[in-house]
Order: structure tokens, then sequence, then C-alpha cells
């Protein structure tokens, strides 16, 4: 009987753009990396911007991304557990991915004791001092009303709409240092210094910065960012003793 006992992280694959591999070749890259994982993985973490887009219509799902799909309903099948965190990119996630996939959904970051180690797990935007602007636009989007108005455009029109915003959002970004800051500049770990001050974590894992890295930031509490797939092709992996930054080459 295999002993799957590990726990694995990954985020910001942005699948449907192009990258330092296609979105296809990422994609088939990312079904790969399943494979390799299926014979020890207890549960794995997908941790947002899994998707460039992503909306669930009524009736309609978007096109496309069927070999990981695919993978995602063979390795839940399995008994391993897959939890999804959506992204600033794929937020508009709802039922489709638990009743066709098995899979766990999180709108929000959460707490977890995972091999009697605490965790605070999710995607990272929105978190920490600052960006007034894009929390007010992440809760417009986030809101009934908008998910509403969108759902009431043809799929054909809403998918372009969401491609042109996505597209904006990222030029916008790259605007942004994508450098690492410092310990007393970036916001997602000044977030979990705020959290640090009422409980203690010994690990924090986010996505969304897409900066590899883990980094003591307490006296035993660590801050993990899981990288990305669009030029890193980066995960995370805790076997219960050890956490560990590796890289896939396959």
């Amino acid at each position: 009987m295999e002993n799957r006992n590990k726990i694995y992280f990954i985020s910001d694959s942005h699948l449907g753009i192009p990258g330092d591999a296609s979105s296809g070749e990422r994609e088939r890259m990312m079904v790969r990396w399943f494979d390799t994982i299926r014979h020890d993985a207890r549960e794995v973490y997908l941790l947002g911007d899994i998707f460039d887009f992503w909306f669930e219509y009524r009736t309609v799902v978007p096109k496309g991304f069927v070999r990981l799909l695919g993978k995602i309903a063979e390795i839940t099948d399995q008994g391993i557990q897959v939890h999804f965190f959506t992204g600033n990119h794929d937020l508009w996630v709802y039922s489709y991915f638990n009743e066709e996939l098995g899979v766990t959904v999180h709108h929000k970051p959460i707490f977890a004791r995972l091999f009697d180690q605490s965790f605070h797990i999710g995607h990272g935007d929105g978190l920490g001092p600052g960006d007034r602007g894009y929390k007010i636009m992440k809760w417009f989007f986030a809101s009934r009303i908008c998910q509403r108005m969108f759902a009431a455009l043809h799929p054909t029109i809403g998918t372009k709409l969401a491609w042109f915003f996505s597209g904006h959002s990222r030029k916008v970004n790259k605007k942004k240092k994508k450098e690492f800051l410092g310990l007393e500049n970036e916001w997602l770990i000044q977030y979990c210094r705020e959290v640090l001050q009422s409980q203690h974590v010994d690990y924090f894992v986010f996505g969304h910065r897409h900066i590899p890295m883990k980094l003591e930031i307490a006296p035993a509490s660590f801050y993990v960012n899981t990288g990305d797939w669009v030029t890193h092709f980066s995960y995370v992996v805790f076997d219960g003793n050890n956490l560990k930054m590796k890289y896939f080459k396959g």
C-alpha cells in the first residue's frame, strides 16, 4: 500500500496566458507533476490563480484545461484531498469544482493543523496594509451584484471582457516591483506579523507574489511563498517534519 504522507502546495500557473512555456505546455507539465506526487500525496493545496480567468455560468464553464481538470478528478477519486483557493484571477469559482472534481473550495485564507503543525494558508491578495484601491475593487468583484451582472452577459461576450481586464491587470502589475522588497516592506510578511501578535503559526503559506521563498519571520515561524508556474515552476512539500521548496523540471 502506498504511504501517502506528504502535503503539497502550488499556485499561480495562470493557465490561459503565455509565459516562459505556453499555457498548453504548462498544463501538461502540471499533469506530469500530479503523476509524480500521486504515490505519496495525502493532500494537495492549489493556492489560487491556477487559471488566469474562470467564471461558472449556470450551465457553462470556460473552454479548455481538460487535461488538468481530468487529472484532478482522477487524483481525488484515489482518495487524495485537493483544496482550491480562489485567487484574484479565478475568484469566480462556485460549485463546479466540488461537484465535478471532488475539490474543497476556499474563498478566504484558512487556519489548519497539518501533522501537528499550525498553518495559515491562502492565495495572499488583499492582505496586509495599503492597496486600498485594489481591496475595494476585489470587494466589488466578489459581490453578488457584480456576479449577477456578469452572469447576465452572453458567455462569448463575458469571456472576451474578462480576458481584457485580465490583460490590463497584468500590465498594471508589471509596473510594480516583482523582486523581494525586504522583511519590512513585503505586505504579506507584515500581515503575517500582525497575525502573530494574537496567535502562533508555524507556517504561513501563500501564493500571489510569484517569488519562491521561505523566510523565518519570528522564532519558529516561517513565511513561505510557493512562487509560480509561469517562470519558476516551483512548489512546496511538507512531510510533517520538514517543509521544502522544490522546482519541477519535467
